[in-house]
């Protein structure tokens, strides 16, 4: 039953990856903790690991349409390189119930603000915020441009040490506003990003994760890599307003179902 549900877990955050480009990796450690029964650490080791691999597999399928800009996603990546394990650290010291109140009122944070984004973003923005762009319109560098690129990669590091998620909620508008790049390309761009970080967050957080179950977590993270490349293929067919729609929804119902747990159910 175990490696039935992992399967099916793992399917439900690789799709949920696949649809919205690295917010759904917010998923994984209430199924973990919730579905398979794991400490809430070693759950968050075990989702940076499978978050981490099934980006790195996403970001490949997307760098075949050219959508990826990997000088940006190396510089977020960096940014949460350095700061993941200060994240990995700050969950330690922290009660666990705490730690999950926190996690809950984040998932629906990002549930709420994704409910609320009912235009899109412009495709190209510009402002004083953006970096300049190149004739093919990838951002054209510069010291001011990675140092605000590389704060953005810090502050989700932190995020993805603690709680375990790939920040792509944080990413893809980082790029969008700060890099200027295509909403597209900054989704593809983000799971690079993703992949580094959840590198240095699954190191620092090793020590929790170790003994838990292998053959689960492969299972879990196969599944995750066929939902990324489901929801990648399904996502041309579906309107971007209802995925972020259900995304939301699914958010913050995740988030109040973890707060009730922790909160209510004791």
């Amino acid at each position: 039953m175990d490696m039935t549900l992992a399967v099916v877990f793992g399917l439900l955050v690789g799709l949920s990856l696949g649809l919205t480009g690295g917010g759904g990796s917010i998923l994984a450690v209430p199924l973990l903790i919730y579905g398979l029964g794991m400490e809430l650490r070693a759950a968050v080791a075990i989702s940076l690991a499978v978050v981490g691999l099934t980006s790195l597999f996403g970001a490949v399928i997307q760098a075949r349409s050219g959508n990826v800009l990997w000088k940006a996603g190396a510089i977020l990546g960096l940014g949460g390189i350095i700061a993941a394990p200060f994240g990995a650290q700050l969950g330690t010291r922290i009660p666990e119930d705490i730690s999950l109140v926190l996690f809950a009122a984040l998932m629906i944070f990002v549930g709420a603000r994704m409910a609320r984004r009912e235009r899109p973003a412009p495709e190209v923005p510009t402002g004083r915020f953006t970096c300049p762009l190149d004739e093919q319109g990838r951002p054209a560098g510069g010291i001011t441009c990675a140092l605000k690129l590389g704060a953005a990669g810090l502050m989700t590091g932190v995020l993805s040490g603690f709680f375990g998620v790939g920040g792509g909620f944080l990413l893809a508008p980082a790029l969008i506003f700060v890099a200027g790049v295509s909403i597209d390309r900054a989704l593809a761009t983000s799971l690079v990003a993703i992949a580094l970080t959840a590198v240095s967050g699954f190191i620092a957080n090793f020590a929790a994760a170790y003994g838990s179950p292998v053959a689960l977590t492969a299972v879990f993270a196969a599944g995750s890599w066929a939902g990324m490349v489901g929801g990648a293929w399904l996502k041309q067919y579906l309107s971007p307003v209802v995925l972020r729609r259900i995304f939301a929804v699914v958010a913050v119902g995740a988030g109040l179902f973890v707060a009730a747990e922790t909160l209510i159910f004791v």
